[in-house]
């Protein structure tokens, strides 16, 4: 089992930044491919980046070259950094655990609760 907690939602102005963070408690975090989705209200969950180490990591088109993801094994946590943010990144934000790094939420095996950011105009 691994549990995952983010933190570090909120709200910001447009144009501003954020830094999200998932701790994770449980079993070995380095063994897992980790994943950022997204929410927002009557959509679909949305692949936002995954990161099986800090030289394989992946961002949807949608965020490239504004949101970053990376992880420190040390400390258990991964992270996006967003910078940039658009209102149409306003969003529940999750992290996830699974084994492959790919974009497909339904291939991750343990999720967090989510943290709310929202992006104003």
């Amino acid at each position: 089992q691994v549990q995952l907690v983010e933190s570090g939602g909120g709200l910001v102005q447009a144009g501003g930044s954020l830094r999200l963070s998932c701790a994770a408690s449980g079993r070995t975090f380095s063994d897992y491919a980790m994943g950022w989705f997204r929410q927002a209200p009557g959509k679909e969950r949305e692949f936002v980046a995954t990161a099986l180490s800090s030289a394989a990591a992946y961002v949807a088109d949608s965020v490239k070259g504004r949101f970053t993801i990376s992880r420190d094994n040390a400390k258990n946590t991964l992270y996006l950094q967003m910078n940039s943010l658009k209102p149409e990144d306003t969003a529940v934000y999750y992290c996830a655990a699974g084994v492959h790094p790919v974009s497909r939420a339904a291939m991750y095996d343990y999720w967090g609760q989510g943290t709310q950011v929202t992006v104003s105009s």
